[in-house]
């Protein structure tokens, strides 16, 4: 018995700890209750054309694979809140992050799902809390402010940079768009 024990424990020391990081912290589903009131959001397809396209290869650093992304949305007093649920590879697999944006700033980042060995470290609060407020330079493409790395999860923590600036760059175009169309209407008899 007590060589069970020993084996247990051996086992357990071998095992790296980062590697317990990997799992499912949140739903989709319980990431957009989260952010928006019940039966207030409603889902969405943004094609992308070849614009958008070129955008996403230079914010992502490679092409994003679909020919179009869901997102979720409703108005809060007058500004967009948009929902954006994506995959981004940290340095084999996909991490899954959800972040949510309001009038054009991060009101919220989560990692919904975590795959890879190491790297964990990205779903903490003290980490993710660091995009609240942010928006995009006027560049386009780069953060407003410095987002700290975690010694050992540089690739993890550069897949959710990745992530929310695309995220804001597409909110951008979704909350231009329908400000056009509000416009139009309000134009139009």
């Amino acid at each position: 018995m007590l060589a069970i024990k020993k084996f247990i424990i051996l086992l357990f020391l071998l095992v790296p700890l980062s590697a317990l990081g990997k799992g499912v912290y949140m739903t989709p589903n319980e990431f957009l209750a989260e952010v928006f009131p019940p039966s207030q959001a409603l889902m969405t397809s943004l094609w992308l054309n070849n614009e958008i396209r070129a955008s996403a290869k230079q914010i992502l650093n490679h092409a994003y694979p679909g020919l179009r992304i869901r997102y979720w949305h409703s108005s809060v007093e007058g500004h967009q809140r948009t929902a954006w649920i994506m995959n981004e590879v940290g340095k084999t697999r996909p991490i899954t992050i959800g972040i949510s944006i309001v009038g054009g700033h991060i009101e919220r980042v989560r990692i919904l799902e975590f795959r890879e060995s190491r790297g964990a470290e990205v779903r903490m609060a003290f980490f993710t809390r660091q995009f609240i407020g942010l928006t995009l330079h006027q560049n386009g493409r780069q953060l407003s402010d410095n987002i700290d790395g975690i010694t050992g999860a540089t690739l993890s923590v550069s897949a959710v940079k990745k992530a929310a600036r695309f995220a804001l760059y597409l909110h951008q175009l979704v909350a231009t768009d329908k400000a056009q169309t509000d416009e139009q209407q309000l134009i139009q008899p």
